[in-house]
């Protein structure tokens, strides 16, 4: 099964060409023939929020998303309110509950704002679905169809970790702005490519208890044939005080990562220590966002009231830096001015930079990335990036 057969919808839509899949993501050439969980993308991030028609507007005007559509009670659903937002390649879907009943209050109430679902786009829901089930997954919803005057889409899900879930989604047969039962919004067509900040959806990162990262590792492998792309672990993410461990696992063309983080000892408490307390147990920690240009991409976001994490000014004349990173595509002035931190392995280099929280508690929140090449997650930086959620952590009193 070739690239150009596994492009997702949304990638069409966007009019994504694969020359800019391979710089945005690091996509790869792999052989979907003998996989036994074949994931063609992501298909959305569903967040679960407290009120969704504030939030998805703070997308539109902040992150300059666009809305394609829509479910609430207008539409007769009476449990909550759905808001669908696009850029490029990219699917936010916000819901809130609006049946004071509605599971989605309750999930709130425990997590706060955060992911309750990362979809996946596949070509045979009932193939994944029963590999998964002979392999042990919890299946949560099976295999149905759901209809409209648009076409028909073929929806199962499984559950991962905490309370997240994978819903799997087939839309070969559909044509409608999302999922029947939601009616169209907004101008429905491509957003122009200078419009957007973000492109592509480059990786998921979950948070997962101590001792629990090698056993949801393993499940990516076996119930969803993922193969274990990287590994940090010791002195890799770690300071003086705190530190963690990491994996992380890919689909076989790298399109859908899933780095996966624990706590490891350390003097004081890491970031995943605050997140599971803060979120109250295991949860997507942040989205990793593609972009092909960072730095019109922080400029227009910190304009727009965005906080990112700060660098210190050492990190930017440290001479081995400099040496390590060779040539990049834009002077280091530039990239100091505005914090962005760069990283350089055996295949590239790429450009990062971390937002601070985004709701109330200190749970989720953003990367924007730069790749050129590199395959990486800005090993580089970790020491960097750790101090800088550090400082963060003292400030709120929880360090």
């Amino acid at each position: 099964m070739s690239i150009e057969q596994t492009l997702t919808s949304q990638e069409r839509l966007a009019e994504l060409d694969l020359d800019q899949l391979r710089q945005l993501v690091g996509l790869v050439e792999y052989d979907a023939a003998d996989d036994p969980f074949p994931v063609t993308g992501w298909d959305a991030v569903v967040w679960a929020v407290g009120n969704a028609t504030q939030t998805a507007l703070f997308y539109q005007a902040i992150f300059g998303m666009e809305l394609v559509a829509y479910s609430g009670p207008e539409t007769g659903n009476r449990d909550h309110r759905s808001y669908v937002l696009r850029s490029g390649a990219v699917r936010f879907v916000i819901m809130g509950g609006v049946d004071p009943a509605s599971p989605l209050l309750d999930h709130h109430r425990r997590h706060g704002d955060g992911i309750v679902d990362i979809a996946l786009e596949v070509p045979d829901v009932d193939r994944c679905i029963a590999h998964a089930r002979a392999q042990g997954a919890t299946i949560l919803d099976e295999p149905h169809d759901l209809s409209d005057a648009h076409g028909t889409v073929r929806t199962a899900a499984i559950a991962t970790y905490g309370d997240t879930r994978h819903t799997l989604v087939d839309r070969s047969r559909y044509s409608g702005p999302y999922l029947p039962g939601y009616a169209t919004r907004g101008p429905g067509r491509p957003q122009g490519a200078r419009g957007r900040v973000f492109q592509a959806l480059d990786h998921v990162v979950g948070n997962v208890e101590l001792g629990r990262m090698d056993s949801w590792v393993g499940f990516y492998n076996r119930i969803m044939g993922f193969t274990n792309m990287a590994e940090f672990v010791g002195a890799d993410i770690a300071t003086e005080y705190s530190a963690l461990m990491s994996k992380v696992v890919a689909s076989g063309d790298h399109r859908v990562k899933f780095p996966l983080n624990e706590p490891a000892a350390g003097r004081k408490r890491s970031q995943i220590d605050e997140y599971l307390e803060y979120y109250a147990g295991p949860g997507a920690q942040h989205v990793a966002l593609a972009t092909n240009d960072i730095l019109h991409t922080v400029d227009v976001l910190r304009g727009r009231g965005i906080e990112f994490l700060d660098t210190p000014g050492s990190y930017y004349s440290d001479p081995g830096l400099r040496a390590r990173i060779g040539e990049i595509r834009v002077p280091i002035e530039e990239l100091t001015a505005r914090g962005v931190l760069v990283d350089r392995d055996e295949d590239g280099y790429l450009l990062q930079i971390f937002t601070r929280p985004i709701g109330d508690r200190p749970t989720v929140f953003f990367e924007f990335i730069e790749r050129h090449g590199s395959l990486g997650f800005g090993k580089g930086n970790f020491q960097a990036l750790f101090e800088a959620i550090e400082r963060e952590q003292a400030r709120r009193g929880n360090f």
